[in-house]
């Protein structure tokens, strides 16, 4: 059994550290604050009973739970990232604890009317009785992904605790980065030895994905000539409009507000520009690759078509490869799959196999040679004020941890 109020205060000792990653700095990891939190990890990894505890220059974490049987069984691994998103501050986090909840709207901040209402959030409802950790409403709470590693934690140490479980040696990774897309780049696979690995890194009870999107960003520099506007005639050159005759000119239905499941998007994400110069920022999404190289294909098309109509380059686009869709790396491998998903039932939880609109550590891993599927965290509403996670959810995963490393055990 696993302990609640234990795995409540190892959850709010991470979320309470400021890990948040920067996309501008040039660093590994990007932010010296998470520092903070990745050496307490290190520390307590050697406190519960791990082995070959490590941390890198770059941060990573890894660490060995020795195997306890004769025979010879696959060598596993559970990653999670410990940086949160730069969308929203995780500066002073103040996390809320709701016991048993009502079902009802959740006053985050009666000061601000900030309200985590089931009316909007839908997925409230799954957990109504259930004790909900939330933000204050200012910050966003972290549990992408430190509920992850609380949970892989937590694991380990009941897997310690109880021998009479049987497993195979087991590999823990704890990555820096993976917000800003980076989390994987300095990951040695070869140091940490596994034959697969899951990441615990979902949203929803029961989600295991497999398939994620390809993905890529492009950034688009239109110039123009700034002139006096009241002498301008024949003469400016806005790229502000230029720059909208652009993002006009993509399918404005193939955005993320308008997908769903396995549909790619475009996605604009930010604009800095006047007159003389504009840069737009997107980024490319689809779990096809032939539609992925499609919408690449698209904006490069719209960026010599405007430049021959405007009898100028003067527009320029950068797009660069992301990650890719871990499926084909993982398909040929489809029992590290069948055994997280054979776990679950046998915990009573029903498996929810579908896509993930994003990427993970797990998806570059993959092609680093290691398979990596992705298993839920627990959290909802990652990175902002509305983020929430139950702690029944959290202890689910770590039940799932358990039994993937029972299951691979087994000699047949």
């Amino acid at each position: 059994m696993i302990d609640k109020q234990h795995i409540i205060n190892r959850f709010i000792s991470y979320v309470t550290v400021d890990t948040q990653s920067n996309p501008d700095s040039g660093t590994t990891p990007s932010t010296e604050k998470q520092w903070h939190l990745a050496n307490k990890l290190a520390e307590e990894l050697k406190a519960i009973g791990m082995q070959d505890v490590s941390i890198d220059e770059n941060a990573y974490i890894m660490a060995t739970l020795p195997s306890n049987v004769m025979h010879d069984v696959p060598t596993i691994g559970f990653i999670s990232h410990f940086d949160t998103s730069p969308d929203f501050t995780a500066t002073n986090v103040k996390p809320q604890i709701i016991e048993k909840y009502n079902g009802q709207d959740i006053v985050l901040n009666a000061a601000e009317n900030i309200i985590l209402s089931p009316d909007y959030f839908e997925d409230l409802h799954l957990y109504k009785g259930q004790t909900l950790i939330t933000t204050d409403g200012t910050t966003l709470l972290g549990a992408d992904d430190k509920a992850g590693i609380c949970e892989i934690m937590t694991a380990m140490e009941y897997l310690i605790h109880h021998p009479k479980i049987k497993h195979g040696t087991i590999k823990v990774g704890f990555t820096p980065d993976e917000e800003i897309g980076r989390g994987a780049h300095k990951f040695d696979v070869k140091k940490f030895g596994a034959d697969w690995a899951y990441t615990m890194d979902g949203s929803q009870v029961g989600e295991l994905e497999y398939e994620n999107f390809n993905a890529a960003s492009a950034k688009v520099r239109v110039k123009g000539k700034s002139v006096h506007p009241g002498y301008a005639k024949g003469k400016m050159v806005n790229s502000l409009y230029i720059a909208t005759e652009f993002i006009n000119s993509l399918p404005r239905m193939e955005t993320p507000e308008h997908t769903d499941e396995y549909q790619g998007f475009f996605h604009l994400h930010g604009v800095k520009g006047d007159v003389e110069e504009t840069e737009l920022q997107y980024i490319i999404r689809d779990h096809n690759l032939g539609h992925f190289k499609a919408r690449k294909d698209m904006m490069l098309k719209l960026t010599d078509e405007l430049n021959s109509q405007y009898e100028e380059d003067i527009i320029s686009i950068e797009i660069k490869d992301q990650y890719f869709n871990m499926r084909e790396k993982v398909e040929p491998v489809m029992h590290i799959v069948d055994i997280a998903e054979e776990a679950m039932k046998q915990l009573d939880i029903k498996p929810l196999i579908k896509p993930i609109r994003g990427g993970t550590d797990g998806s570059q891993l993959s092609y680093m040679g290691l398979p990596c599927p992705n298993i839920f965290a627990g959290g909802h509403n990652f990175h902002g004020r509305y983020e929430y996670v139950p702690v029944e959810s959290m202890i689910k995963a770590t039940q799932v941890i358990c039994k993937i490393a029972e299951l691979t055990a087994l000699e047949n």
